[in-house]
């Protein structure tokens, strides 16, 4: 849920912050108040887009802040580590967005910067809006189909099937691709042929190309390797080199150990470091042979580096890109050499992807049918109760004739909201009331498989009163029970029922205007004359008495 939220220098907003409690949260206040500016505050924090004249005017900047606390950081701590990004820390993910108007705008995550593409990747998971555009979404096919779909819980199921259709249609790309390119000729073959023949001849690896070229280093650096080699071994063991002079010494360390016992050890040392002079000049020697290369090994040398770089300068840089350039080139020659074979084992893979899809498709079909039936029936329920007595949703599915990605069916949402009215498809409804009560009915049917901890609601009860007012309320106050509601209302019926309540003021002066967010859930006599401006007059004994029953009866 959404614990705290602090805005400064927001639109008309100068300075704020406020503490969320679960449940169902409204927000009032007078029309044009600016309770918009705390929906476009978490509308920037889920990585909406936004501009320098947000800023209030006279700022130089305006920074929104949020913590949220998740009761299980299992999801996302995962999605976070996928968007290399920090893990929550006491359940507690941070948000943080700064707006400038000189310098670059800023975007934190638990500390650290990142982008407004990862912002609106994290948004997705943790708010979700509900707004007067929310309906233009339901009129959509593919919108509805993701609904019934979340409904029916077939996410791992359809996430098969899609996976298997992106195979299929591969399969028959290549197929498609393999039948309208042209054929090559016998001069062409020959050319790819000989292609990968020369690859094949270098006989190429990983470590043969390391070893070749740092024997092509050496050959290039062997007069220097050679005479610096031979001068180590002369200075070692040459004529006045080191072992000459060492020799007369461990005579003279011999007899003055036989006169002292504890000069004993120094002789040792000494005849050790004789050996070790004489070892080091072999080991130069050796350098210097390996260095000194005959003319034979040299043009041979010459020769593989040569057709190595030869073969990097057509195929590419590296080892990897060479082979991959050699398996394409020997996989073109295999099609080439039996084209309707590889047309035909093409069309059999195809075909048993399609068998296994269609049946994958027929099982979501099924669960999509039966979960139309139940959905229906519990949306149609909670319209009735939103004042429509006679009205009927049902969900048609719609079979394809061809099978798509997300099955071999789509489906309809069609409603009628009197008895004896023709079933039409959403997009043919007239009333912004009867969709808004719609979307509203679908919203609390799907709570119990919607994942979003944060549902704000902009306005859902436009267009209904009295009663029916009520009973939006208490809509809006279940889905509470599942999740962090904000509701921006103008009707006291739904403010009544909410578990906080947090007005929106302006004041004006004759030079300023600026806008003021305060709770009112904790302080009552508030909150009566908050709901009884609400009902009409908040000095009206009548309307705060209506508002404290409004308050009981919560």
């Amino acid at each position: 849920m959404l614990q705290y939220l602090r805005i400064q220098n927001l639109a008309l907003l100068e300075a704020t912050a406020l503490e969320f409690t679960t449940g169902f949260i409204a927000i009032t206040g007078e029309t044009g108040a600016g309770k918009s500016v705390l929906l476009g505050a978490l509308s920037l924090l889920s990585g909406s887009r936004a501009d320098k004249t947000l800023i209030r005017q006279g700022c130089e900047s305006c920074v929104i802040e949020a913590g949220l606390l998740f009761a299980d950081t299992t999801h996302i701590d995962a999605l976070l580590e996928s968007l290399a990004l920090p893990a929550c820390e006491d359940g507690a993910l941070l948000l943080r967005r700064t707006l400038s108007r000189s310098k670059l705008p800023q975007i934190t995550v638990n500390g650290t910067l990142t982008t407004l593409a990862n912002l609106q990747i994290l948004g997705e998971h943790w708010i979700d809006f509900h707004g007067p555009g929310e309906p233009q979404k339901l009129f959509k096919e593919k919108s509805q189909l993701t609904l019934l779909d979340s409904f029916a819980r077939i996410d791992k199921p359809l996430a098969q099937f899609r996976e298997g259709y992106g195979q299929w249609r591969s399969l028959l790309k290549q197929a498609d691709d393999l039948r309208s390119q042209d054929r090559l000729d016998a001069d062409e073959l020959e050319f790819i042929k000989r292609q990968v023949e020369a690859i094949d001849r270098a006989t190429l690896s990983e470590e043969s190309v390391e070893a070749l070229e740092r024997d092509y280093h050496r050959l290039s650096k062997s007069q220097e390797l050679v005479a610096l080699s031979s001068r180590l071994e002369n200075g070692l063991t040459g004529d006045d080199g080191i072992a000459d002079k060492l020799g007369p010494l461990l005579a003279n360390a011999r007899d003055l150990a036989g006169i002292d016992d504890s000069a004993a050890e120094l002789a040792r040392r000494l005849e050790a470091l004789v050996i070790e002079a004489n070892d080091l000049a072999g080991e130069y020697a050796e350098v210097a042979r390996r260095s000194d290369f005959d003319e034979d090994s040299i043009a041979k040398l010459n020769d593989r580096m040569n057709q190595w770089m030869e073969i990097k300068r057509k195929y590419g840089p590296s080892i990897h890109q060479v082979m991959a350039k050699r398996e394409a080139l020997a996989n073109k020659l295999a099609i080439q050499g039996d084209v309707e074979g590889t047309l035909q084992r093409l069309e059999e893979e195809a075909s048993v992807f399609k068998a296994q899809l269609v049946k994958q498709a027929a099982t979501l079909r099924h669960k999509r049918a039966a979960a139309a039936t139940d959905l229906s029936k519990k949306t149609g329920q909670i319209i009735n109760s939103l004042g429509f007595k006679k009205a009927r949703l049902s969900i048609e599915i719609v079979p394809e004739e061809d099978l798509r990605e997300h099955g071999d069916c789509s489906c309809r949402f069609l409603f009628a909201a009197n008895a004896g009215q023709e079933l039409l498809p959403l997009n043919k409804i007239a009333s912004s009331g009867e969709i808004a009560r719609v979307m509203l009915a679908l919203k609390a049917v799907l709570a119990a498989v919607d994942e979003t901890p944060v549902l704000v609601f902009d306005e859902a009860d436009a267009n209904v009163g009295g009663e029916i007012a009520r009973v939006v309320g208490q809509e809006l106050a279940g889905l509470g029970k599942r999740h962090q509601v904000f509701c921006v209302t103008h009707l006291p019926q739904v403010a009544g029922l909410a578990a906080s309540h947090f007005l929106v003021s302006k004041e004006q002066t004759t030079d300023t205007t600026t806008v003021a967010i305060a709770p009112l859930h904790q302080d009552k006599s508030a909150r009566l004359e908050e709901l009884a401006r609400m009902l009409g007059d908040r000095t009206s004994k009548s309307a705060l008495s209506h508002a404290e029953e409004l308050l009981l009866n919560g």
